[in-house]
């Protein structure tokens, strides 16, 4: 019995009014899939395994990537601004004309993640430099105090959290938090670690973009994520609808689903819709008091995501080599990284979530803030639902 069908159950034993599409089989990335012209390529790393913890990306092949800049057609800090009108751009924001890039930022970004990444500053520099963005005042820190060891398919993760977070919020300062491969990697005091730094460093946001399949006792996990002056955001996977994931599931967490961009033969911007990313209804964590709006559809659980963003595809720089990625390891920095440049300056991830739901009560102040998600599954409903949750972001405000 699949995880949906499950789900069905509980509902009309709970007696809560989900959509009938649930009980559906999950949209999810597999190898070998096409989308927007990338060909997907899962690397182990992000395969779930019990007892794991697994990154959220999966490399995106081009017939004509080339070595000198992103693979043709990739998203950019530019065009993916552009659609999320967080600059001013061109008609349409196609990828090649929409360069405007944010300038914003304040305080701290953490990222956190396992292993050690020799080239991170190199990279980083190399990718802003690219893209006109300033460089990032970036920080290797060892989450136990040694450098841990190389772990290769870890790199492409911290590329692609380091570069995007910084392309959205260039002003915040960059800490990248290092942690030893355990059997819970990158290790909870690496979260911690992050909580601290930011808090340190006048306030901000954590990025995980990694997770694991929920389980029991994972709820007192909550208080690593309420570092006063921090918001925490997680992606929610990749492994579609109806399987579970942690950290993102936490009531202490903004959990980023993933969507993609449709363009048209002139590679003008024409739609956003549901790419894949993960979403379902958590059987440990009990819905949070800023769900109350959507109690009728969650019933006494948490539900997630609550935002998501663009999942499919971008390029990064690994080692000095220019790589096609997507997944929600993207969404996760790049709506962190939104939501530091806005500069609202949320105390805690419980004022940021609160903030989010209680405009998406508003009908003119939330279609003003986000794009309701629609298309792409018919799991997608108008208002909030496990594809997007509230949408992606339109703007500054409300984030």
């Amino acid at each position: 019995m699949n995880r949906p069908t499950l789900i069905s159950l509980a509902a009309v034993a709970l007696g809560i009014a989900l959509p009938s599409c649930l009980a559906q089989t999950p949209v999810e990335i597999k190898n070998g899939a096409v989308i927007n012209g990338f060909t997907v390529s899962i690397p182990e790393s992000s395969i779930p395994q019990a007892g794991r913890i697994h990154t959220n990306y999966f490399i995106a092949k081009s017939e004509n990537a080339s070595p000198d800049g992103p693979p043709p057609g990739s998203e950019t800090p530019g065009s993916l601004a552009c659609v999320y009108k967080l600059v001013k751009g061109p008609a349409g924001c196609p990828i090649a004309t929409s360069t405007a890039v944010p300038t914003g930022g304040w305080g701290a970004i953490a990222i956190v993640d396992a292993g050690d990444y020799p080239t991170a500053a190199s990279d980083l520099h190399q990718f802003s430099s690219y893209f006109g963005i300033p460089d990032a005042d970036l920080q290797i820190v060892y989450a136990n105090g040694k450098k841990p060891p190389v772990y290769g398919g870890w790199l492409v993760e911290e590329a692609l959290d380091i570069e995007w977070a910084h392309a959205m919020a260039p002003q915040a300062k960059i800490f990248l938090v290092e942690s030893d491969q355990v059997n819970t990697d990158p290790t909870w005091l690496a979260v911690h670690v992050a909580g601290q730094l930011v808090s340190q460093n006048g306030g901000g946001v954590v990025s995980m973009s990694w997770g694991i399949s929920e389980f029991p006792g994972e709820t007192k996990y909550d208080p690593l994520f309420a570092e006063p002056g921090v918001v925490y955001f997680a992606a929610s996977g990749d492994s579609g609808i109806g399987v579970t994931i942690h950290p993102a599931a936490s009531i202490n967490v903004v959990a980023v689903g993933g969507t993609q961009f449709n363009r048209d033969g002139s590679g003008n911007f024409v739609s956003e819709s549901y790419g894949g990313g993960g979403g379902d209804l958590s059987p440990y964590e009990p819905i949070p008091s800023y769900q109350s709006v959507i109690q009728n559809i969650v019933g006494t659980s948490r539900g997630y995501p609550d935002v998501a963003s663009n999942f499919c595809c971008t390029g990064i720089v690994v080692e000095g080599q220019w790589t096609g990625v997507g997944g929600t390891s993207w969404s996760s920095p790049t709506f962190a990284g939104i939501v530091n440049a806005a500069g609202h300056k949320a105390k805690s991830t419980k004022q940021e979530l609160t903030a989010i739901y209680t405009e998406y009560t508003n009908p003119e102040e939330y279609k003003a803030a986000f794009d309701d998600i629609t298309e792409g599954s018919s799991y997608c409903v108008v208002g909030w639902d496990l594809c997007a949750g509230v949408g992606s972001p339109r703007t500054y405000r409300g984030k």
